[in-house]
């Protein structure tokens, strides 16, 4: 009834088959997919992300709920110091995320590597 019908599998194979020679020089076979170690090293930044997150929740709840059972103030230090875990939380998975992890004085330079700011600004070498 005007129904168009669909092409057929050899059709289509045939269309793939031009599709895959006109592709430079990589096959389907030489492709070996993302690399195990780019993947190993994303999967352990996640980790550390969320270890630092949670750490961070962790030890703010712990001393709130410390101080409110020394000083008998109820919640407030709970909530107090929930709060400025979850902040020290994010400003350490600030610091993992743009690199400023590193020793106090060091920065990254642009390209990549580790550099000791002088007290001037100056980036000389000590």
């Amino acid at each position: 009834m005007g129904e168009k019908p669909s092409p057929s599998l050899e059709d289509l194979d045939a269309r793939l088959r031009r599709a895959r020679e006109r592709r430079p020089s990589q096959s389907a076979e030489n492709d070996e997919g993302p690399d195990q170690a780019s993947i190993g090293s994303g999967l352990g930044f996640a980790l550390r992300i969320g270890v630092e997150l949670v750490a961070a929740l962790g030890v703010g709840v712990g001393i709130g709920l410390l101080l409110d059972r020394w000083l008998g103030t109820g919640p407030w230090m709970l909530i107090a110091f929930f709060f400025l875990g979850s902040a020290a939380g994010f400003l350490n998975v600030y610091r993992a995320v743009s690199g400023y992890g590193y020793a106090a004085g060091y920065r990254r330079d642009k390209n990549g590597s580790r550099r000791e700011k002088t007290p001037d600004g100056d980036k000389g070498s000590r």
